[in-house]
C-alpha cells in the first residue's frame, strides 16, 4: 500500500499524474514538485495565443492554486530536485530529502542553447513562461527586425506571432526544409508557402555562423556570408530532456529516462513521463520520446494508474500527435511522418489542403493534415490507432 507518493516536475505531465492519483481513490501523501515559480501552466500557447496577446497568463494555467489545497497536494514550487537515491527512495531537493514509495519523473524538457549566442541581449529562447513574457515585450517595443532561428513548430509559430505585430521576420532553417524532423519536405511545403504569404521571409539549407553586436544583438550572419538585421533573435533548434538531476541515480538514461511499455523505469516503483520519458512502443517496437501536450497528458494518467497497481499495469499505447496554428491554418501530425508509404486521401501539398496516409506496408502508421477536416483527420488518427492494415484502408478510400 503506499502512502507517500512524490511527482517531480510540475509540467502537464506531472499535473496530470496529480489528478489520476486522486481521481483513481489515493489518499495518502502526494507530493508535487517544481523547479519553476511560476504556478503549473500549459506550454501549448507559449508560442501562440500568449504571445499574441490572444490568451492572458490566466488562460494557461493548468489549475488554479485553491484546487491543489482541495486536493491536498503539497506543492513546492520554485524547488528544483538535486539528485535521487533510489535505495533509500528520496529526491534531494537540495538542503533537504523527500521521501518516497513511489515516484513520477516528469521534469520535461529544456531548450537547446548553443554556445556563444546568448551573451547578447535581445537573444532568446522560448520554452518557459518567462521566455514568452521577454519575447512578447521585446515584439512590441517599437518596431524590431526578428530572426527566428530554427524552423520547427515552434520557430514557424514565432514567426507567425511576429507577423501578427507586423514586423519584419526572418525565420532560418539549416536543413533542406522547414519541420524537416517531422515531416518530409513535400508535407511541409504548404507551411512554407503560408508562412512567405504572410510576409515571413523563409531561408532554408544555410545555418547561422555567428550573432553580432556590442552589447546587444544587432546582426546575424549566415553560413553563406549573408548577414540579417536583427534586433530581436528567438533560438529554436530543439530541446533535450530535463534528466541532468538524475545523474549517479543508476536509473537508465539515454535521450530520456529509459523505461518499460507501462512507462516503469530500471527503478522500482520510478515512473517516468513526457517530454522526460523514452519507451517501447507495444506495437511499432520503436523507442520513443515524444515533446507534445497529448502525449504528456496521457502518459501522466496512465504512469500513476500503474504506479497504484502495478500487477493490473497497462502498456502505454498512445500514438504521439501534434498540431501547429499558424495564420488562422492549423498542420496536424499523428504517429509518424517518415514512413514507406504516402497517399493522399484528399487534396495535396500544391494544394490549399490536403489529408495523407502514411504507411510502412503493412498498417497505417501515421497521418498528416493541413487546413483539412477536423472530423476526416480524427478517423485517420483512428486507422493508426487500430493498427489498420495499409491496404485495406487505402482500399476503403478509393
Amino acid at each position: 500500500m503506499l502512502t507517500d507518493i512524490v511527482v517531480v516536475g510540475a509540467s502537464v505531465a506531472g499535473v496530470e499524474a496529480v489528478l489520476a492519483l486522486r481521481g483513481a481513490g489515493y489518499d495518502g501523501r502526494l507530493t508535487l514538485i517544481g523547479a519553476d515559480h511560476e504556478l503549473p501552466y500549459n506550454p501549448t500557447p507559449l508560442s501562440k495565443e500568449l504571445l499574441t496577446g490572444e490568451m492572458a497568463e490566466d488562460d494557461i494555467r493548468l489549475l488554479p492554486a485553491e484546487e491543489f489545497e482541495d486536493l491536498d497536494v503539497d506543492l513546492r514550487l520554485g524547488t528544483a530536485a538535486r539528485a535521487l537515491d533510489p535505495a533509500e527512495r528520496k529526491v534531494d531537493i537540495g538542503g533537504s530529502d523527500v521521501p518516497y514509495d513511489g515516484l513520477v519523473i516528469a521534469t520535461g524538457s529544456r531548450a537547446v542553447r548553443p554556445r556563444g549566442w546568448f551573451g547578447l541581449d535581445g537573444v532568446h529562447t522560448l520554452r518557459a513562461l518567462d521566455d514568452a513574457r521577454r519575447v512578447r515585450a521585446a515584439m512590441a517595443q517599437g518596431r524590431p527586425s526578428v530572426v527566428v532561428v530554427g524552423a520547427g513548430f515552434i520557430g514557424c509559430e514565432i514567426a507567425a506571432a511576429a507577423r501578427h505585430f507586423g514586423l519584419d521576420v526572418t525565420l532560418v532553417e539549416a536543413a533542406a526544409s522547414p519541420l524537416l524532423r517531422a515531416v518530409p519536405s513535400e508535407l511541409a511545403a504548404p507551411v512554407v508557402r503560408l508562412q512567405r504569404a504572410n510576409g515571413v521571409r523563409v531561408v532554408c539549407g544555410v545555418g547561422v555562423a555567428r550573432l553580432l553586436g556590442s552589447l546587444r544583438v544587432d546582426k546575424v550572419e549566415l553560413t553563406d556570408g549573408t548577414v540579417l538585421d536583427a534586433d530581436l533573435v528567438v533560438v529554436g533548434v530543439g530541446a533535450v530532456p530535463a534528466t541532468g538531476w538524475l545523474d549517479g541515480s543508476g536509473l537508465s538514461v539515454d535521450d530520456g529516462v529509459i523505461t518499460d511499455a507501462t512507462l516503469q523505469t530500471t527503478a522500482p516503483g520510478v515512473y517516468a513521463v513526457g517530454d522526460a520519458a523514452r519507451w517501447p512502443h507495444p506495437t511499432t517496437g520503436d523507442s520513443l520520446r515524444v515533446e507534445h501536450w497529448t502525449n504528456a497528458r496521457e502518459q501522466g494518467r496512465q504512469a500513476a494508474l500503474n504506479l497504484l497497481d502495478p500487477q493490473a499495469a497497462q502498456p502505454y499505447t498512445g500514438v504521439p500527435y501534434v498540431w501547429s496554428d499558424q495564420f488562422g491554418e492549423r498542420f496536424q501530425l499523428a504517429g509518424t511522418a517518415h514512413a514507406k508509404h504516402l497517399h493522399f486521401l484528399d487534396g495535396g501539398p500544391a494544394e490549399e489542403s490536403y489529408l495523407a496516409l502514411l504507411g510502412d506496408g503493412e498498417a497505417v502508421v501515421g497521418a498528416v493534415g493541413f487546413n483539412g477536416s477536423p472530423r476526416q483527420f480524427n478517423r485517420a488518427r483512428r486507422l493508426i490507432t487500430q493498427g489498420t492494415p495499409w491496404a485495406e484502408a487505402i482500399a476503403q478510400h478509393q
